[in-house]
């Protein structure tokens, strides 16, 4: 522990040229006592830390005390420290880490680009979570993690429906998508994804993985991702849309593809300024929520059972507001 705060004192004194004991003992959560004896202990291993006395003093590094990487410019410095935003490596249990790799990055960059993640911290901020989500990380997620890190087997409860399974896999990675981290393992020839939020407890053992060095997480990914929202997208409506149904129709299609698919199949528009399009949706449940928010500006034609709900829907709105309008009760 001590030996990774001495390394942290000397790339801190590198890394902004001088800081006092008050300053030191901050960012290394220490006690100023702890600064002077750590200093101490550099000076009688060889490390050419100097004091400046008085008002503005503080400690530093005789010139020439650093490591420097030669060869970046300004937007490859920048770029390095926008991929160490905060968020998911802290999820992991990995902030620490990348906050020494950032700082061992800074001390060794020649001091034009030690702006870099202040400019980085200015411009660019990582919020992962949805709205209305909550954004601590799943229980399990830093165990997992380090299973991923080490190619370590894992054993792992996990809720499927009303019930919990077991499995014994080979965790090839963790996706964060919509502030919802996946376990991407092998389970015998198969490779499956798991809802890190539904994991109810996990073993790491002692047993190591020969990973399949062609695996790709994220053409897996990619593949597994549509393939899930095609599948999930098993019905089709057959719709008439104003004009302005047929923009608004973009916000409400369950994914891009479906409204892709939709424009695809207009047939329009007729003399009612009214286009005709199919649109893949999940269910007709579903499309019922989605397509209350169009209101007149779309009409169903098909099927009957979804035209049939939307018809009730606005025939008891129109006698709500009718209500209203002659005096009634709300």
């Amino acid at each position: 522990m001590r030996a990774s705060r001495l390394i942290s004192l000397v790339l801190l004194l590198q890394a902004r040229g001088a800081m006092t004991a008050a300053e030191l003992a901050r960012e290394l959560e220490v006690s100023e006592r702890t600064v002077y004896r750590d200093v101490l202990a550099l000076s009688a291993a060889g490390v050419p830390v100097y004091a400046d006395r008085g008002r503005a003093g503080g400690y530093r590094l005789l010139g020439g005390y650093r490591t420097r990487l030669t060869g970046l410019s300004r937007d490859e410095a920048e770029a390095l420290f926008l991929a160490g935003l905060p968020g998911p490596a802290e999820d992991m249990g990995l902030a620490e880490a990348v906050a020494s790799a950032e700082l061992k990055v800074l001390a060794a960059l020649p001091p034009a680009l030690r702006d870099a993640p202040l400019r980085t911290g200015q411009r660019f901020h990582l919020d992962v979570p949805g709205w209305f989500r909550e954004s601590g990380p799943p229980p399990w997620l830093t165990e997992l993690a380090g299973a991923v890190w080490r190619d370590r087997v894992v054993a792992l409860r996990y809720r499927r429906g009303d019930r919990e399974v077991t499995r014994e896999l080979c965790p090839y990675g963790l996706v964060l998508k919509n502030g919802i981290w996946y376990l991407v393992g092998r389970v015998g020839d198969d490779v499956r994804t798991y809802r890190v939020d539904r994991v109810t407890a996990v073993e790491v053992g002692d047993a190591t993985f020969t990973r399949d060095e062609g695996f790709d997480l994220a053409g897996y990914w990619r593949e597994q991702a549509e393939t899930f929202q095609r599948g999930v997208l098993r019905a089709s409506v057959t719709l008439r849309l104003s004009a302005a149904g047929l923009r608004l129709l973009r916000f409400h299609a369950d994914a891009p593809f479906a409204y892709d698919e939709a424009l695809a199949t207009a047939d329009g528009p007729d003399g009612q300024g009214r286009t005709t399009v199919r649109l893949p949706v999940e269910s007709v449940e579903v499309a019922y929520a989605q397509l209350l928010a169009l209101g007149p500006e779309a009409e169903v034609l098909d099927p009957p059972e979804l035209r049939s709900l939307l018809a009730e829907a606005a025939a008891r709105s129109a006698a709500l507001y009718a209500a209203t309008a002659s005096g009634g009760s709300r």
